[in-house]
């Protein structure tokens, strides 16, 4: 498949999980990729310094840069998709501001990927989307000074049937709302092609019209979340236009191994 000279990370959360996270950045540079990237790789919002020391280490042994990069979201495997519209899990996202701030800083990461979070059973909407967007804005202004971008993404319905951003113009929506009540510039939509897919999203009609405010993309193949070429996408022509609109930012591979036993095997697309 051509790719026409984009650049290629490795969502080091969904790849390369058979082995300890510490190890994860010098597989995916020995699969040849020079950049990877991590949902929020601790246990905790505020992980002890000897943890962060740790992973910075990972990432400078194994000489790959850290493109993207997910503030702390809850438990994703019990089903949480972010904090920060929480009013329960509030608090612990700003505790996690400064520390994946500071992570950002040290390893020149400029891409920090806000998990919007799902809807609460008694708890206005608005009530949740005002917290939201002030979480936002704080996050913004914290990573500013540092030179990274906080990005919002939309899911789809069918993995997280509680998630209230299903669609680039409801993400968009939340941007443009952050821009124009906090102040802050450096907040941008994550074009996550798998679930924009999945909901059906017209992908290079999105592309075309989102252009600008595109900081990140990631990408998976439709329905099964596999690699490209795998199901649904038309991959080549989709990298082709993304390289043809003048993209220069990484494109994350957050898909599903083809062996989840060796995940150096599912990069044979490239």
């Amino acid at each position: 498949m051509r790719t026409h000279g984009l650049r290629f990370d490795v969502n080091c959360s969904i790849l390369f999980t058979e082995l300890p996270l510490l190890k994860r950045p010098a597989a995916a540079r020995g699969a040849g990729f020079d950049a990877v990237e991590f949902w929020w790789p601790f246990a905790g919002p505020v992980p002890a310094d000897h943890e962060v020391d740790a992973f910075i280490r990972a990432l400078d042994d194994a000489g790959v840069q850290l493109a993207a990069l997910n503030f702390a979201g809850g438990d994703l495997a019990a089903g949480d998709r972010g904090l920060l519209s929480q009013p329960d899990g509030a608090a612990a996202f700003r505790d996690n501001i400064d520390v994946c701030v500071g992570i950002a800083v040290r390893t020149g990461c400029t891409v920090l990927n806000a998990l919007y979070g799902n809807r609460v059973d008694g708890v206005p909407e608005e009530l949740q989307d005002e917290l939201a967007l002030e979480n936002l804005a704080l996050a913004a202004r914290a990573a500013a000074p540092g030179g990274a971008a906080v990005v919002v993404e939309a899911l789809n319905s069918y993995d997280s049937p509680r998630a209230p951003l299903v669609s680039s113009q409801s993400a968009l929506a939340v941007i443009n709302e952050v821009r124009a009540q906090g102040g802050v510039s450096n907040i941008a939509f994550l074009a996550d092609l798998y679930h924009l897919g999945k909901m059906g999203e017209d992908l290079p009609e999105m592309l075309a019209r989102d252009a600008a405010d595109i900081a990140h993309i990631q990408v998976a193949d439709v329905p099964d979340r596999g690699a490209p070429g795998t199901g649904e996408l038309d991959f080549a022509a989709l990298f082709g236009q993304i390289a043809g609109q003048g993209y220069t930012g990484w494109i994350g591979c957050e898909y599903k191994p083809s062996d989840p036993a060796d995940s150096s095997t599912s990069f044979g697309w490239r």
